[in-house]
């Protein structure tokens, strides 16, 4: 097809089980571009490799989101050294540095961690640019009451960085990246789009609330301790399983291509 970038499958390569992961991943790219979080070529998606610790796969640097399938995924381990990838020809695409150092810190320190995505959303920039944060004015905001906020030092491509990320993240499932994004992990990729899905949700309609000039309704604190407390691991099932496999039959209604 016109437009298409022809890879060779990876099926007879891996894992059945990490072809699975590769299929979810390459569903969550496509799912990011179609709810609006996608930036072109940039940002990162990333899938730990079941039963091989320290291997995870990432995004070949140079597709779209919208073009990504599971054979077109490179697997790499937490040292950056590329342990498998398809072959691209002349293109020969490899992995984006910056990528690398915020996954592979984050699938090293954190080995039940399954997924991390990072996004530079219009609506996720913005408020990560706003000295106020992410305010808990609606429902789907409270949940992100106790979010985690990590200071601008640059595009981040020094390993040295690694560390200030990991102690901001703790153990928390959303990172605010201070004038650059937000970050979401998960146990599974369905639970990781979950906590991204709703995070886009939780700015988009602040922005929107504060773009009409007029005072925001407050909540007790003690009513937004509650909230919070609902949404938490302990106090709900996991996040994703509902979801997850309506949002695959979604993407094979529209394009199932993504398995291949």
């Amino acid at each position: 097809m016109a437009g298409t970038l022809q890879i060779a499958s990876m099926k007879g390569r891996c894992s059945p089980q990490e072809w699975k992961a590769r299929v979810d991943l390459a569903a969550c790219y496509r799912l990011v571009d179609l709810y609006g979080m996608s930036d072109m070529m940039a940002n990162h998606i990333s899938s730990h490799v079941p039963g091989e610790p320290g291997a995870f796969l990432i995004n070949a640097y140079g597709m779209m989101y919208e073009e990504i399938n599971a054979s077109s995924l490179i697997k790499v381990d937490v040292n950056g050294e590329i342990l498998s990838k398809p072959e691209f020809g002349e293109l020969n695409y490899g992995i984006n540095k910056a990528g690398y150092v915020i996954h592979s810190a984050i699938h090293e320190a954190r080995p039940e961690v399954g997924c991390v995505i990072h996004t530079h959303s219009w609506a996720s920039m913005a408020v990560s640019s706003l000295a106020c944060g992410l305010l808990p004015m609606t429902q789907t905001a409270m949940r992100f009451l106790k979010i985690g906020y990590h200071d601008y030092q640059g595009v981040v491509l020094n390993e040295s960085e690694k560390a200030a990320l990991l102690q901001d993240l703790g153990q928390g499932e959303a990172l605010i990246l201070r004038n650059h994004g937000a970050l979401t992990v998960g146990r599974t990729v369905g639970e990781a789009f979950n906590w991204m899905h709703r995070l886009e949700l939780a700015c988009r309609s602040q922005l929107a609330a504060m773009a009409c000039n007029t005072p925001l309704v407050q909540v007790p604190q003690a009513v937004l301790e509650e909230t919070w407390n609902n949404y938490q691991p302990g106090t709900r099932r996991p996040y994703g399983l509902m979801e997850w496999p309506a949002l695959l039959r979604k993407l094979d209604r529209l394009d199932p291509s993504y398995q291949s």
